[in-house]
């Protein structure tokens, strides 16, 4: 009985964050060309690494990201949207349609160098079955059983992404640093640690 309640909780809360995802699904009209894209993202390779593998983990891996997920984030730091990301706004706010799809395109086609997966009970509950009692949906609902996101609803690719990252970003939208109404009122509903450790487990899926 309980694990039918927890599957219809389930069901339910992925029908609801789909719903509300769907009116911020960003329509990707132009085409990209990756090889466009590889000689204008010259200047990102700084901080990201050159195929989108940065050193640094302060940074986002964009290699092997989704090319709807990197198109909507380029078009939301240039409409100046996102707050506390002075860098990327500025970085963003010259760029074309044209630009944002080939640079897009050059990231999303390389190869996501892993990180090592780590035995985490904790962050593996929350992943695979969420939080019931806290209304708190399991992340595979939407980002996949192995981190692997859903290019169509523009979820992005969390397995092989940095931990301290990951964590970062919930822990913003927690703080509405970044906004998001449904990835707000998860984080909302999450302990410092219960991040933590969901991040850690989503970091090593592959």
């Amino acid at each position: 009985m309980k694990k039918n309640t927890m599957m219809v909780f389930g069901l339910a809360m992925s029908f609801v964050i789909t719903q509300a995802f769907a009116v911020t699904t960003p329509a990707t009209k132009v085409k990209g060309d990756a090889a466009a894209g590889k000689a204008k993202s010259e200047v990102c390779g700084s901080c990201h690494g050159s195929d989108g593998n940065p050193s640094a983990p302060v940074f986002p891996k964009l290699a092997g990201q989704h090319l709807s997920y990197l198109t909507k984030q380029l078009q939301v730091f240039r409409s100046q949207s996102r707050a506390n990301q002075d860098v990327m706004n500025a970085m963003a706010q010259s760029l074309t349609d044209q630009d944002i799809a080939d640079i897009s395109a050059w990231f999303s086609s390389n190869k996501l160098k892993p990180e090592p997966a780590e035995k985490n009970d904790l962050g593996q509950k929350i992943y695979r079955t969420g939080i019931p009692e806290k209304s708190v949906p399991a992340c595979a609902a939407c980002h996949g059983p192995k981190g692997e996101g859903n290019p169509t609803s523009v979820y992005p690719v969390l397995g092989g992404q940095y931990s301290s990252y990951i964590s970062k970003n919930v822990h913003d939208f927690k703080a509405g640093e970044r906004h998001n109404e449904v990835m707000q009122a998860v984080a909302n509903r999450l302990s410092d640690d219960e991040i933590n450790a969901v991040a850690d487990f989503a970091s090593g899926l592959q």
